[in-house]
């Protein structure tokens, strides 16, 4: 093997630029890591060896291997150096968003092919879902997996055609569009060389908190759909969801569910399966509170759930986030709860009287109709609440944040996905 082939004896320049992205305690802890990493190896050098990096960051099967095989610039010689590890975390955890996403789509690529197929991105999913949610009994790929792994999948676009293979495979531009679809997966991604005893990001599922006389399978939301809805949440928003409301056990009542869902302030989580067998729905930040006209702000979405999982953040085309129309006479004002869009053409609305509504491709949220069909009618409805503790100190405090300071975080809001749409 020739020296191009082995450690460098030679310091890497790119191991002085990433350097500089560490502060000095930070490098004497990467320092102390790699040195107890390859005692624990045991190899002839100062050499970490896969099986105990891949233990360390909690890392198996082909994703492990692949993110070893990068973090050691694929050199093949199975041992990882101090320097590779500064490079590694620089670019992966200090780089630009550019560089920090390439990254990424290289560690999709578990073939090491040069492409990105969906035979890769079902490998990736599967190994994620493993790790999550503690599916390391089940066989691997198993048809426990297969639906849910599905439905990721299906929000991914492949479309590049690549010279001797067969296979379509996934741009990078397509793969970050299936990051904005799916901020989950990006978080976790983005999170593999945190390990995960330190509370990876991308790795917290809500505690779902239901009574106990409804049965868990009447139940649309599954812990890996709250993961999915999570994505773009704070932490202190992951903790706890109460459910509020279920059709099958309230009934179709608007002023139950209205009773039942605003009497605690929180934000809500509404979801909906039609007749179709299609189940999606929206974040909503603010109460469900009657108005005469739209109202919210920038934290509330939309989602898909099944057959493609997908969210829709605001695009800030307009501010028609949430809707509340109770006991209104007049035509111009539709009686029901809705997300996005305009009058009589919302992104997601439903009547109140809870059998029916309908869901159009909006500018406010940048979604597709999320249903088979334009009109919808639901089979199952349910509502849950987003309980926290930062939620229950500012109710506490009786909401001390004036209406300019409100304004202001909104306008943040509305920045950030400015600055993620240019971006995309």
């Amino acid at each position: 093997m020739g020296n191009s082939q082995s450690p460098s004896s030679h310091r890497d320049p790119r191991f002085a630029s990433s350097s500089r992205a560490f502060s000095h305690t930070e490098l004497e802890a990467l320092k102390s890591l790699h040195a107890s990493l390859a005692a624990q190896s045991q190899s002839k050098g100062p050499y970490v060896s896969p099986s105990v990096f891949k233990n360390y960051f909690g890392l198996h099967g082909p994703l492990g291997d692949r993110m070893f095989d990068l973090v050691t610039q694929q050199r093949k010689d199975q041992n990882l150096t101090f320097e590779d590890l500064v490079i590694a975390k620089g670019i992966y955890e200090k780089g630009t968003k550019d560089e920090i996403e390439e990254f990424i789509y290289q560690l999709l690529d578990v073939s090491g092919d040069g492409i990105v197929g969906r035979s890769d991105l079902e490998c990736v999913l599967v190994a994620m879902f493993d790790n999550i949610f503690n599916m390391d009994n089940s066989e691997h790929g198993s048809s426990a997996h297969h639906e849910t792994v599905n439905i990721f999948l299906n929000a991914a676009k492949f479309a590049k055609q690549d010279e001797g293979h067969a296979e379509e495979s996934l741009s990078f531009e397509d793969f970050r569009t299936w990051c904005t679809l799916l901020p989950s997966v990006r978080k976790f991604l983005g999170s593999l060389l945190i390990p995960p005893n330190q509370g990876r990001p991308g790795s917290q599922v809500p505690r779902l908190l239901h009574l106990e006389n409804i049965d868990p399978n009447m139940i649309l939301l599954k812990k890996v759909y709250a993961w999915h809805i999570g994505g773009i949440l704070p932490q202190h928003d992951l903790e706890e969801w109460k459910l509020l409301y279920h059709s099958s056990v309230n009934g179709l009542s608007f002023s139950t569910f209205l009773g039942n869902v605003s009497k605690d302030k929180r934000p809500t989580v509404l979801i909906i399966k039609d007749k179709e067998g299609y189940v999606y729905g929206g974040y909503a930040s603010q109460p469900w509170e009657r108005h005469g006209d739209f109202y919210g702000d920038l934290k509330s979405f939309l989602f898909q759930l099944y057959p493609t999982a997908s969210i829709f953040r605001p695009t800030g085309a307009n501010t028609n986030l949430q809707w509340c129309a109770v006991n209104f006479s007049s035509a111009s004002i539709p009686n029901g709860i809705g997300f996005g869009g305009k009058v009589n053409h919302f992104g997601l609305f439903l009547l109140a009287t809870l059998d029916q509504g309908h869901t159009f491709s909006c500018t406010t949220f940048g979604s597709p109709c999320l249903s088979k069909t334009n009109q919808i009618y639901p089979e199952v409805i349910e509502c849950w609440g987003v309980v926290t503790k930062v939620a229950d100190e500012e109710k506490h405090d009786g909401g001390k944040g004036t209406v300019l300071e409100r304004f202001k975080e909104d306008r943040h809001m509305l920045n950030m996905v400015g600055l993620a749409n240019a971006s995309e």
